[in-house]
């Protein structure tokens, strides 16, 4: 689980009750990894800016109905996706690839070309899987954070996740061929 500092406790039990100021506080601490995930989903920097502050604000809108504050991150990362998700299907376009600015991926020496076609295939993954890998592996998030998110069970997580590694495999294996015939 995450370690909260006291201050942040505090900030968010106060934006819950409502205080804007101290929601403002919160996405300020949050905005980077708020782009990250708005980012990984729209591949697009203008896109994820805009899903980014439609969170804010349809988070400070929904605010009081989290019910446990110490969800806040979890309840935030929610309604960022939805966001991010409503921008892919309002602007339904594909942006060329030269114009996708580099994403820094954890794993060292790895290509922009390879990094690149990681982010295609789990694009092409069902909603759900894609969900699963980009919290996984791209935000750090364990099974359990993931299945409170989700309002799922952790095995279900695992079977997504199970079936998304297998989809991936299966996408990269086809691409692999397709470049070398």
């Amino acid at each position: 689980m995450e370690e909260i500092s006291a201050r942040e406790q505090e900030l968010r039990k106060k934006a819950v009750r409502g205080d804007l100021h101290s929601f403002g506080q919160l996405i300020e601490l949050h905005k980077a990894y708020l782009y990250r995930i708005a980012f990984l989903y729209t591949k697009n920097e203008a896109l994820a800016l805009d899903a980014v502050g439609s969170c804010m604000m349809k988070g400070f809108d929904a605010i009081r109905t989290l019910r446990k504050p110490e969800h806040f991150l979890t309840w935030l990362t929610r309604v960022q996706i939805n966001c991010a998700l409503d921008e892919c299907r309002r602007r339904e376009r594909e942006m060329p690839v030269e114009e996708i600015p580099e994403v820094p991926v954890k794993e060292e020496g790895i290509s922009r070309e390879e990094k690149m076609d990681l982010y295609d295939a789990v694009d092409r993954l069902p909603e759900k899987q894609k969900t699963v890998v980009i919290l996984k592996y791209f935000c750090g998030m364990t099974m359990r954070e993931i299945a409170d998110m989700m309002d799922c069970s952790e095995k279900t997580v695992k079977t997504y996740l199970y079936r998304a590694r297998g989809g991936l495999r299966e996408v990269l294996r086809e691409d692999m061929y397709d470049e070398l015939a």
